[in-house]
């Protein structure tokens, strides 16, 4: 495969957290990592490959159920450093995620917090325009030497140096999971000792918050989808669709390549359930092991 023809049509899903300033290097650092690797590693030519595009969404972990008017402040500046690090696109999330799924309310909010910041603050006139302040330049550069150090450890846990058994050895062996449960130690472990400070949690939790009124699903919703579910299936290929689910546990049992067997079952009409289940009866079930 050619770098350059199929580099410009990878993309990444990026989290956007609420530290500004950490955020927005954190973004800057990836741009320079993957335009580096792309051409040192990769041998890219063309200046399309050495771009990293990138989806960003507010994170969900920083909204609280405690006064959760507070987490239109979150979003907003948690968009506010996606935009000024250089996203190609943004998902804000509504406030009262924390508890529900969001009303139509709600959801608009979330909206017009994209749309000010588009339409009303200039932020999106100009590419980078925090590049050359010293603070954010020599936060940049820490976050990529640190990086970098995170992508030397993996290459050393495959024993043959490339970054891809790297990957492969890191999640047969748990590091990664370790890891992400490390880091969610050291988070919680913060907020208790009170190094964390989250207005509303644990500190400036006086104020009596007004209950949200939040969407409830009616059953009904439920019900109606069973039914047309019912209907599919009484006027499907019965005969079809288990042909098809066998093939693709047969595909699954030799570790071919399961895209065609799954696509022959979706057109023979098997449900997403109907899938997973085929595939549940030849791999298990994932059980995250217990690491201490």
């Amino acid at each position: 495969l050619d770098v350059n023809r199929f580099a410009p049509g990878l993309s990444f899903f990026f989290d956007a957290h609420v530290d500004f300033f950490e955020e927005i290097a954190k973004f800057r650092a990836a741009r320079r990592i993957w335009a580096r690797w792309l051409r040192e590693e990769y041998g890219a030519t063309s200046e399309k490959a050495l771009w990293l595009k990138f989806h960003t969404q507010t994170a969900g972990v920083s909204l609280t159920a405690q006064q959760p008017v507070n987490n239109v402040v979150r979003t907003a500046v948690e968009a506010l450093a996606a935009v000024l690090g250089g996203t190609n696109s943004l998902h804000t999330n509504a406030l009262d995620e924390t508890l529900a799924l969001p009303t139509d309310e709600t959801a608009e909010i979330a909206l017009r917090t994209q749309q000010v910041l588009m339409e009303e603050t200039g932020v999106t006139n100009v590419a980078d325009p925090l590049g050359g302040s010293w603070y954010v330049e020599a936060l940049t550069d820490r976050l990529e030497a640190e990086a970098e150090d995170i992508f030397a450890r993996i290459r050393d846990l495959g024993g043959d140096g490339t970054i891809t058994s790297g990957i492969l050895r890191g999640i047969e062996d748990g590091w990664f999971t370790a890891a992400i449960a490390d880091s969610a130690f050291t988070y919680q472990q913060a907020l208790e000792q009170g190094t964390k400070k989250i207005v509303g949690v644990n500190v400036h939790t006086g104020t009596v918050a007004k209950e949200l009124e939040i969407l409830r699903i009616s059953h009904e919703v439920e019900q109606a989808q069973r039914a047309v579910l019912a209907r599919r299936r009484a006027h499907r290929d019965q005969a079809a669709v288990d042909a098809s689910l066998k093939r693709m546990v047969d595909v699954a049992r030799t570790g071919g390549n399961l895209v065609p067997p799954m696509l022959d079952a979706t057109r023979a009409e098997a449900t997403l359930g109907e899938i997973c289940d085929a595939l549940r009866s030849e791999w298990g079930s994932y059980r995250e092991p217990a690491r201490f």
